[in-house]
């Protein structure tokens, strides 16, 4: 029975069959085409089953085996590698179906390709998953023909394996290698100059020439005679804290990744530069209830708690408790830090419900409140319209759009911290405001 469901019969003898058949007809009026007719399925049996036959015998062997980074990257394109190696000794023509994880929902992957004997082909294709969690990839279906095509043999290759999907490591790396070497020709990343004063202490040292005068320590210039001076190095090990909004307004989804989870991919990458500059990273995820909780460390295993985290998170159908998150901050965070707060605001009315709560938050710490740009929306009102109704829904647009601004201007009223972004620029904007914040010195 196995062997029987491993056989495959192409389009050719189908057709093959219709030939014969109009032979059949056409023997009706002229006796010898049936004679044709009956000659071409005699043949085309005999040619099947020899067909079989060499798709079967033992030395027609064909492997194929997997390959990919044991954790894929949210929303990045990351390549699987299909080995195909034929130990024939005939040309053949594989037909490769990989049994793709459901979540990518890519029902119609095909590889066609021929062999030559003895031969090995690597295939190479990319995935884009866009949402978290274990992808499960099964067997790989191989279909071999030989150069007749009559019939297809299936071969079941490679084993079944899990892969968990995690917050984009590619872009996290990407980021990384630009932010760290200043390279400010790139989109976006920009090069900031150091202005202010440190005043985390090193040393007493004695004055040269170009040291600030306001430094000079006269306690120790009157013990030992000479001008003596305090030296100041960069303060650093300063807190960095990620806070997402788990609520349904974070759900809304652009270019098939949630609002969440450009919050996720983009805190992951700030948390990353914040470790190479040597601050500590935390993480706060709320929605209802205080969900997730790390509190902040610099040492490398923070990052791989950071993205366990990341991974396990699901956005809630409730709405956010910003005054339960005031409350907790107070406990939880216990020095004035730098505070990313990830949410989403559509309306003036959800802004006014929560600025007070913003202001106490950014009076004990620096805050910077991100929040998006309905991109589609303000590229829609920007259109031309060329009906009486499209006029009606470019005005609505537009209505949306200003109130964004609104809410912006709302929130710098009360000198509060704020990034308006599309959604695809989220994690570009968010480094600029750290690297910002940096070099003034604020925090």
């Amino acid at each position: 029975m196995r062997f029987i469901r491993n056989i495959y019969l192409t389009n050719r003898p189908f057709w093959i069959i219709a030939v014969a058949v109009i032979c059949f007809c056409a023997g009706f009026s002229l006796p010898f085409m049936m004679y044709v007719g009956q000659a071409i399925l005699i043949l085309l049996v005999v040619t099947i089953i020899l067909d079989i036959f060499l798709l079967h015998h033992t030395s027609t062997r064909v492997q194929a085996t997997r390959s990919m980074s044991n954790v894929l990257s949210l929303s990045d394109e990351n390549w699987v590698h299909i080995d195909i190696t034929s130990k024939s000794r005939l040309p053949l023509h594989i037909t490769i179906i990989d049994e793709l994880p459901y979540q990518l929902q890519k029902r119609d992957f095909k590889v066609e390709l021929d062999i030559s004997p003895n031969k090995h082909i690597r295939v190479d294709y990319p995935i884009r998953p866009y949402v978290r969690g274990a992808y499960a990839f099964g067997h790989i279906m191989l279909f071999i023909s030989n150069r007749l095509k009559l019939a297809e043999r299936r071969i079941v290759a490679g084993e079944p394996q899990s892969t968990p999907v995690y917050p984009s490591i590619i872009q996290m790396r990407a980021y990384e290698l630009k932010t760290m070497q200043s390279i400010s020709f790139f989109a976006g990343v920009k090069k900031m100059k150091r202005i202010g004063h440190s005043y985390e202490f090193d040393q007493i040292k004695q004055y040269v020439r170009g040291d600030d005068i306001r430094h000079i320590n006269w306690k120790a210039t009157g013990r030992t005679a000479n001008l003596m001076v305090n030296h100041y190095e960069e303060e650093r090990s300063q807190q960095i804290f990620s806070i997402i909004d788990k609520s349904r307004s974070m759900r809304m989804p652009f270019n098939d990744l949630s609002l969440m989870d450009y919050a996720i991919n983009t805190t992951l990458t700030i948390s990353n530069i914040a470790m190479k500059k040597e601050d500590r990273v935390g993480l706060i995820t709320f929605s209802d209830a205080i969900e997730t909780t790390l509190h902040p460390d610099k040492h490398p295993r923070q990052l791989r708690k950071i993205m366990e985290a990341l991974y396990n998170e699901k956005e809630r159908y409730t709405e956010s408790n910003f005054e339960l998150l005031y409350q907790f901050s107070r406990s939880f965070i216990r020095v004035r830090s730098l505070v990313f707060l990830f949410t989403n605001f559509e309306s003036l009315y959800a802004i006014e419900r929560v600025v007070g709560i913003l202001r106490k938050l950014n009076k004990l710490h620096l805050l910077v409140v991100v929040f998006f740009e309905n991109a589609e929306i303000t590229d829609y009102g920007h259109s031309e319209a060329a009906n009486l109704e499209e006029v009606y829904l470019t005005t609505i647009a537009d209505k949306f759009s200003v109130e964004k601004q609104q809410i912006l201007k709302e929130l710098l009223k009360y000198g509060i911290q704020t990034i308006v972004t599309r959604p695809e620029d989220l994690s570009i904007n968010t480094i600029n405001k750290y690297l910002e914040l940096k070099s003034r010195g604020l925090i």
